[in-house]
């Protein structure tokens, strides 16, 4: 794709320079909401047209039109029944619920939805338009190419490669008969614990500003010719700027610094033409105003005045899962408030037929003024006529899975995203013929080296069979050094290191995505502290004689000094995708001795030097990182990183008093376990799956947030576990004076003793848990002492959460922790309850 010229505008917002978390840019900020004149212009044949439809329609028709559920829980009769005005499949949902349907069976989906929604009683048919999440490729899809998450593309500095892309992923979507995109992801993020930062191109909002445009233009081309997709500019506004890196948490800031800062890639992307805006989860706060915008979804001010009116959008803004309940006094199926912020189309996975009736009857008692209906509808007419949308099979790429293939491409763009930090004694790199130990977790793992948003929502739960049309980086290197020059050893146990000529350790973070992957305030950005056997096998390997490379796999920058002191050479990964054969391009030398692929990435986010440096960001006042933004080594030159001093400390980097025993920001530690009828099963990652033993269901629910929660049936006796490899300690901090506590909905009342245990300690909680049943979501907490009475030692603790029943009990399980400081509490149980 050939770079166009820069407006004034976009020329503008390169010049903004990344600050602390909010914190004003150095160079012409922009002091208001600038208007964007769109690359889209309005059409007055297309605008009558609009009025003509909307005119037409039945209040049911257009409340249809503003629903958009997921495909789980809607069928193409559905859509005909409700005109439902758009559909979604989130991620981990496949037509059939089959994760390995091919190209056609989307196809055929997708035609069956769009024929039921041209076969309404409607006077004027109104096709139905699907969204997905194809976030680094088509990347729910089997089979397709996974390029390198936006993180990667932000070290790369390709504008060119990204607008490639673009075009590409449109045109696989197109493969599947689908034809909206939520993306560019256009976060600027300040705090690298938020557990989406590999979805932001940089801390940087220039960066960011730089790709939007061109990644918008390429998946949006003209709408019209069939490799094109509607895009969304995502998400709007203030997502990468939330304290701590709290997912859907709080951005606080003023309101001058929110424009030149979070706002930065939404004027290029909108001014390319964008025709969707989602809106953010999180919150926004202007302190030194005085003001709150509150949560996005029922922010008015930031939704209309300043979207909308201000700046001039004409399309239509969507909302995020089920986001409209976090607005107060609103629930998944009801949100006056949110509609009148702004909000065009609401995502409402299941309860799409209560929103529906719900809204209906807010538009007829007057709490929605139909001119605001409206206007919604009129934005979204207005879109799909733009789109010129036809049946999805009639797609020139329709069903064909060659159309998902852009492996070339892919695999260039993964060269280009590595960024070298290390490279003392010149061992990169490797030379051809050369005897290689590879080691570590993540080397022949493409669920590790693709990361989150692919196949399923987490990216968990997948194998290498899973992926059909890549390779990993083991299979890169035994490629390019020969397959007998390679022996692969997981965790180097046994290997004697004096045999080969090198060793490439391949670790890294396994997949997470939105809220799963946070930080919370009890952790820290030390990655082994998170990942022991990551440092277990760079020890094993390391002081042998022999250099070690190491190829660090993350979605964000965290604390590695131990692992780079262990490290010959490190090179940052990133999250590559599926073509594992572009690392070792750039690691192994050509067959006639020279530089096959130079190092060409430079850091996009700051390296921290402590494992609590967060925020890290250019331009912060004191601003002192290992290696700093830009940073990024070349062939030719030996680096001086030399030994770094080394911090092992475990503790968090919030004011916490919480210890993790499992939830979104540590699952690892203690993961769940269910025991029903004498057998005993891990609940593992996958989301997806429901567990049915003798005695027990256990399955995936939602507590706080999506998926964050487990549902237990009990029909009998059995018990679900948080269950660690070895003992651990419980730290003094949530020790002391400290409870047991877990975030639960109990559904039905126990029909029979139900305890509650940490280690061999157990506490009767029949009671408790019958009183709870059909209040809703509530905190349990159960003073440590109660524990500590009946022999729990929190020095030495394997099982530190255990809930055991008879039969009868359905409770769901979140957030379960040790907190500290608040045995004394009102709400706190006595250890008589």
């Amino acid at each position: 794709m050939t770079r166009r010229p820069l407006t004034a505008l976009a020329a503008a917002v390169q010049l903004l320079c990344a600050a602390s978390a909010f914190a004003a840019p150095a160079k012409a900020p922009l002091n208001d909401w600038p208007h964007i004149t769109s690359a889209v212009k309005q059409d007055a044949a297309l605008e009558a047209r609009v009025k003509e439809i909307v005119a037409s329609m039945t209040l049911e028709q257009k409340i249809g039109q503003m629903t958009q559920p997921e495909i789980k829980a809607a069928t193409p009769d559905d859509v005909r029944k409700y005109y439902l005005g758009s559909v979604l499949n989130g991620g981990g949902s496949w037509p059939n619920n089959n994760k390995y349907a091919s190209p056609q069976d989307w196809v055929a989906l997708a035609d069956r939805y769009y024929e039921a929604s041209m076969s309404t009683d409607m006077k004027h048919k109104v096709p139905v338009i699907w969204g997905i999440d194809a976030m680094h490729g088509n990347s729910n899809v089997y089979g397709a190419t996974l390029f390198p998450h936006n993180i990667g593309l932000g070290a790369a500095r390709d504008r060119a490669g990204v607008g490639q892309m673009a075009e590409a992923v449109a045109k696989a979507v197109r493969a599947t008969g689908i034809n909206w995109v939520f993306a560019p992801t256009l976060a600027v993020v300040r705090d690298d614990r938020w557990g989406r930062t590999y979805e932001s191109f940089s801390e940087d909002p220039s960066i960011v500003a730089d790709y939007a445009a061109v990644y918008v233009k390429g998946l949006q081309g003209n709408l019209k010719d069939d490799a094109t997709v509607v895009a969304t500019a995502k998400h709007w506004l203030g997502d990468g700027g939330t304290a701590e890196g709290k997912d859907r948490g709080s951005t606080t800031g003023t309101l001058k610094d929110l424009i030149n800062m979070h706002g930065a890639g939404y004027y290029p992307a909108l001014e390319a033409g964008a025709q969707t805006v989602m809106a953010s989860f999180s919150s926004v706060t202007d302190p030194k105003a005085g003001t709150s915008f509150g949560k996005m979804h029922g922010s008015h001010a930031l939704l209309t005045s300043a979207l909308k009116e201000k700046m001039g959008f004409d399309g239509f803004v969507v909302s995020d899962w089920n986001a409209i309940e976090e607005v107060p006094g609103c629930a998944k199926d009801s949100c006056a408030q949110a509609i009148n912020a702004g909000i065009d189309m609401v995502m409402v996975p299941d309860d799409w037929k209560g929103f529906i009736a719900n809204t209906i009857a807010q538009v007829k008692s007057g709490q929605i003024p139909m001119a605001r209906i409206d206007d919604a509808v009129t934005r979204i007419i207005r879109v799909k006529l733009r789109a010129n949308m036809k049946k999805p099979s009639d797609s020139a790429y329709a069903g064909k899975m060659e159309a998902m293939q852009s492996r070339a491409l892919a695999r260039k763009l993964v060269q280009e995203s590595l960024v070298l930090l290390k490279n003392d004694a010149n061992t990169l790199p490797l030379a051809r013929g050369r005897k290689v130990l590879v080691v570590g977790k993540s080397a022949n793992s493409m669920m590790d080296q693709t990361g989150g948003w692919t196949l399923t929502w987490q990216g968990t739960a997948n194998t290498n069979k899973d992926f059909p049309n890549g390779d990993t980086i083991l299979a890169g290197l035994r490629d390019a050094l020969g397959e007998a020059n390679v022996n692969f050893s997981a965790d180097a146990a046994g290997v004697d290191v004096s045999k080969y000529d090198a060793v490439v350790a391949v670790i890294g973070e396994h997949p997470y995505a939105e809220g799963d992957g946070d930080i919370g305030p009890a952790g820290n950005l030390r990655h082994s502290t998170r990942y022991p056997d990551d440092l277990a096998v760079l020890q094993a390997v390391a002081g042998k004689g022999k250099p070690v490379v190491t190829v660090f796999l993350s979605g964000r920058p965290l604390y590695t000094n131990d692992l780079l002191n262990l490290s010959d050479s490190f090179v940052a990964a990133w999250l590559p995708g599926s073509e594992g054969k572009g690392v070792a391009d750039v690691l192994v030398r050509a067959a006639n001795g020279k530089v096959n692929a130079p190092f060409h990435g430079k850091l996009s986010f700051s390296w921290p030097k402590e494992p609590c440096q967060t925020p890290l960001n250019v331009g912060d006042r004191n601003y002192a990182p290992l290696f700093a933004y830009g940073y990024g080594l070349g062939y030719g030159k030996a680096s001086k990183v030399g030994q770094l001093p080394v911090d092992t400390q475990t503790a968090g980097c919030g004011n916490t008093t919480s210890y993790p025993l499992h939830n979104q920001s540590d699952r690892a530690t203690f993961p769940l376990y269910v025991n029903s009828g004498g057998e005993r099963r891990a609940l593992g990652s996958d989301l997806n799956t429901v567990h049915t033993l003798p005695t027990i269901k256990v399955e995936t629910a939602q507590v706080n947030t999506q998926q964050d929660a487990k549902r237990v049936t009990w029909t009998g006796a059995g018990s679900i576990e948080a269950h660690g490899k070895k003992a651990y300690a419980i730290p003094a901090y949530a020790a002391k004076d400290g409870v047991l506590s877990f975030d639960t909905i109990v559904t039905a009342a126990p029909q029979g003793p139900v305890e509650v245990a940490m280690g061999p300690a157990s506490i009767d909680m029949s009671s408790e848990f019958a009183r709870l049943a059909g209040q809703g979501k509530k905190t349990v907490k159960i003073p440590l002492s109660c524990f500590i009475a009946k022999g729990a030692d929190l020095k030495k603790i394997d099982t530190p959460f255990k809930v055991s029943a008879q039969g009868g009990l359905v409770a769901a399980f979140a957030n379960i922790q040790v907190t500290g400081g608040v045995a004394g509490d009102k709400d706190t149980l006595s250890c008589n309850n």
